[in-house]
């Protein structure tokens, strides 16, 4: 019987490995003369075994020659240009472990190429500028760990702020804790907070919000914002934080009243007279009861929200303030009232959810006449209620 040949090596990097330096070299550098960015990031990893100061050159030579490209870059180009970019990434990366003041200097270089490449670059869905946001937190830990080395670096980096404010507000908010409040703080002292260069006011801004300067923070705060019940809300919530009760209340009652300022946030009023506003601002006038010590107004609230809109997330508040079993005799009666609620679909959605597939059961088997549109639900929720109470699910598939 002829011998079966011998299975191929699979594709590994230790496989390869026993090819030999020579033969990878070899392998390596065609595939380098087909691909220019393959190319560059090799150059990148020779200069960074040479050390630091040939990898800050190397780096140097390519952030220069793509910020002076003025070259359209297609929608069919732009994927190379993100490779290009992510591996300028990698080199500045490398240079910031072997001379972490000279990484963080490229490394600022790298996102000062972020506005020529708005310019150029044809990026409808955003992949250039998401490319640039996930990298912001990077930017903070190296800036924060050159700060730390020398406290001067701080000046450095507000001039690059300083210089365009509009692209730094957007990594700002991008850093997530990677911006630490000791950075924030030294930069906030060392910024003209006066300047009218646009977005310095969402800069001095976010960055007042980082090193929990609340007072810095609402003097930047419009009119217009003060008028509006989400950023009220927004307000009352920092200022109940810092146990500011009184503040918390004016801050909402500015957005009580229809106004120039509000009117495009205001929804209009009730037919009992009493605004009706946002969620966000009503749940946080109920924590602002709560601090005031007005727990059973508070209370009311909750319920009364949970009336009108069969949210469970207020409805689990309001029961986790309530005593022992008295939490149980709640839920019946928060049951009931969604069983009965005016629209279906929204009574369903809530028993389904809660879960309460008894109750929704029973109000699909009572009320599923009043079924005027395809549920978009249907589906899910047929079969969730199969196992235990096929006949509903059954009469639920064959509804509208």
């Amino acid at each position: 019987m002829a011998r079966r040949p011998a299975a191929p090596k699979r594709l590994n990097a230790a496989n390869l490995t026993g090819l030999g330096a020579d033969r990878l070299g070899d392998l390596l550098m065609q595939a380098a003369d087909a691909d220019p960015i393959l190319k560059r990031r090799l150059r990148l990893i020779l200069a960074a075994e040479a050390g630091a100061d040939a990898l800050a050159l190397e780096l140097d030579k390519r952030l220069t020659a793509v910020a002076a490209s003025r070259a359209r870059v297609s929608w069919r180009k732009r994927p190379d240009l993100m490779r290009d970019l992510a591996v300028l990434s990698e080199g500045v990366e490398t240079l910031s472990r072997l001379a972490p003041a000279e990484g963080v200097i490229r490394r600022m270089a790298w996102f000062d190429l972020f506005r020529g490449l708005t310019q150029r670059v044809k990026d409808p869905r955003g992949e250039v500028a998401d490319l640039f946001e996930t990298a912001a937190p990077a930017l903070w830990q190296a800036a924060d760990a050159a700060v730390q080395a020398d406290p001067a670096f701080a000046e450095i980096l507000a001039k690059a702020i300083q210089a365009h404010p509009l692209d730094y507000a957007r990594w700002i908010g991008a850093a997530g804790e990677a911006l630490t409040p000791a950075l924030a703080r030294l930069l906030l002292e060392r910024l003209d907070a006066t300047s009218g260069a646009r977005g310095m006011r969402t800069v001095v801004r976010r960055l007042a919000d980082r090193a929990d300067d609340l007072d810095l923070w609402l003097s930047l705060v419009t009119p217009e914002e003060r008028g509006s019940p989400d950023f009220a809300a927004v307000m009352a919530r920092r200022l109940l934080i810092a146990d500011r009760v009184a503040e918390a209340r004016q801050a909402l009652e500015a957005a009580l009243s229809p106004s120039p300022t509000n009117r495009r946030w205001t929804f209009g009023r009730s037919p009992q007279g009493a605004p009706r506003l946002t969620p966000a601002w009503e749940a946080a006038s109920i924590d602002l009861m709560e601090a005031e010590g007005r727990k059973e107004e508070a209370q009311d609230l909750r319920w009364a929200l949970f009336e009108r809109d069969l949210s469970a997330p207020v409805l689990r508040a309001y029961l986790a303030r309530l005593p022992d079993f008295d939490d149980v005799e709640a839920l019946d009666r928060a049951l009931a009232h969604a069983a009965g609620h005016a629209d279906f679909e929204t009574a369903l959605g809530f028993l389904m959810d809660w879960p309460a597939h008894r109750e929704a059961a029973a109000l699909v088997e009572r009320r599923i006449r009043e079924v005027r549109s395809p549920l978009p639900h249907k589906a899910d929720w047929a079969a969730r209620l199969a196992q235990k109470y096929p006949e509903a699910a059954e009469r639920l598939l064959a509804s509208a």
